[in-house]
């Protein structure tokens, strides 16, 4: 029985598809180009959105304390959230077609960690922060009306941001993850191989 086995000799023959390197650079390209887009859109709306919220602050002047903080809550939220999304950006923008594989596998690594305390750190404390807000926003509207109409408006309230918690929040994560986890994988498969030549 022949105990010398050549396993890299074996490890070549195989059929398995190698990644081609080529079109994992246009994968990286289009993954960095989806980011930073995404990035000005959540920019754009958020901005947008604050400044429209301080436009109904100016121009309807509320009179309970609590609509006022729910205001501050809200505007809150969505500042610190832009502030920690847009530190991706420099990780992103980094990315370029000169570095070597390692380098882009460090930078996939690096926007895995970001990612994950963007969808775990930072969308907890921005839900958190906006449905404080929100509740305390309606508080003095609500407050005004038939309990019954009171009671709705929470309830679709409460509803559709249980709806982008439970629901749409995890399915995004998960498309997010799945993306970046492939192509995490196919540079750790083609640094293998090219540190076995």
């Amino acid at each position: 029985m022949d105990t010398n086995i050549d396993f890299k000799n074996i490890w070549k023959q195989q059929t398995s598809q190698k990644p081609n390197i080529e079109e994992l650079l246009k994968r990286l390209k289009k993954f960095k180009n989806e980011n930073i887009r995404k990035l000005i859109i959540a920019n754009i709306l958020l901005i947008t959105t604050c400044l429209a919220i301080g436009f109904i602050w100016y121009r309807y002047q509320p009179q309970l304390i609590t609509t006022k903080i729910g205001i501050v809550f809200v505007l809150l939220a969505m500042v610190i959230f832009l502030v920690a999304y847009n530190r991706m950006f420099t990780t992103f923008y980094t990315i370029d077609h000169t570095q070597s594989n390692s380098e882009y596998l460090q930078n996939l690594y690096t926007v895995q960690n970001k990612q994950q305390f963007m969808q775990t750190t930072m969308l907890n404390v921005y839900f958190i922060m906006l449905f404080l807000g929100i509740v305390l926003y309606m508080y003095e509207y609500a407050s005004q009306m038939q309990m019954i109409y009171a009671v709705l408006a929470y309830s679709l309230t409460l509803a559709w941001i249980g709806f982008n918690w439970f629901y749409l929040r995890p399915r995004t994560i998960k498309k997010q993850q799945a993306k970046l986890d492939g192509l995490i994988n196919k540079f750790e498969e083609l640094n293998n191989q090219l540190k076995e030549l």
